[in-house]
């Protein structure tokens, strides 16, 4: 279905992007069923565009949620489309529940999916009271001073999780490494960024250096992978090998294997763990 659709361009600057999301119509309740009916009983790909165009605007309004994370809005942006086109692919609209309450869930879980993958601080973080940490901490607490015992006792109850998680996700955040991209939460174009100032200036000899390092990583990895089952080693290599527009989230490899997606977060944590085993024996 997403191959033949067409979305408003994201080359130029993300307020020019807005104001053409902002001016797709939203639909009435009656325009939207009767959408989604000609894409379920139809196939119809004009249905489903003008479903995902009339709630582009939320997947716009979900991402700026999410700017604390240091990463490009353009990214976020694009990752909730996916999920929003994922949310109109399996909408039932005899239901009686709203698109965009139903399309949410899919935007957020993409979303939630690019952040983890890109923010090398919390990829450890994959309890699930890590990442209900994770995604919550930060915005619960008052200022940048370290939470007080009272206050960090407070945050867990709240959350459910225990007062020494709160702390160690604390700890991270404030010990993260810094920033190639620019942190701002303005969207300005021409801010700076450390990964502005950043140069190539390694002789021949280094070149020659970081080649030997980049092949013997590579025969690591594959004795790595050879370590898995077939099962594990697809779900590794959908969601960490294949190229960038193409990895696979939790969720799709939960509809591709018949398991929960917390089934698939399982044996993709023993298998990496089993594969960083390899790795550091062969090392």
């Amino acid at each position: 279905m997403t191959s033949a659709l067409t979305l408003p361009s994201m080359s130029g600057s993300i307020e020019s992007y807005i104001q053409s999301v902002n001016a797709f119509p939203t639909l009435s309740q009656e325009e939207e069923t009767r959408l989604a009916r000609r894409l379920r009983d139809e196939g119809e790909i004009s249905a489903a565009q003008q479903l995902i165009l009339s709630h582009l605007r939320v997947v716009v309004s979900i991402a700026r949620g999410y700017k604390g994370y240091g990463l490009p809005q353009a990214d976020l942006i694009q990752e909730g489309n996916v999920g929003l086109m994922k949310a109109v692919r399996r909408f039932d609209p005899e239901r009686g529940v709203r698109l965009v309450s139903f399309a949410m869930h899919w935007i957020k879980a993409e979303m939630h999916e690019f952040i983890m993958r890109n923010w090398r601080l919390v990829k450890i973080a994959t309890t699930k009271q890590q990442r209900k940490l994770f995604f919550n901490l930060r915005s619960m607490k008052k200022g940048l001073d370290t939470l007080t015992p009272s206050e960090v006792d407070a945050v867990a109850e709240k959350l459910g999780v225990k007062s020494e998680e709160v702390v160690e996700m604390e700890t991270r955040f404030s010990g993260r490494d810094i920033s190639l991209e620019p942190l701002s939460d303005d969207d300005d174009e021409n801010a700076y960024s450390p990964i502005t100032y950043l140069t190539d200036d390694a002789e021949p000899s280094q070149q020659l250096e970081i080649e030997q390092n980049k092949r013997l990583r590579g025969e690591s990895l594959e004795q790595s992978l050879a370590s898995l089952d077939a099962r594990s080693r697809h779900i590794i290599e959908a969601r960490w090998l294949r190229e960038k527009d193409n990895t696979a989230t939790l969720h799709d490899l939960a509809d591709e294997l018949g398991v929960s997606a917390e089934r698939i977060r399982q044996i993709e944590a023993k298998a990496i763990q089993k594969m960083r085993g390899v790795m550091t024996a062969d090392s």
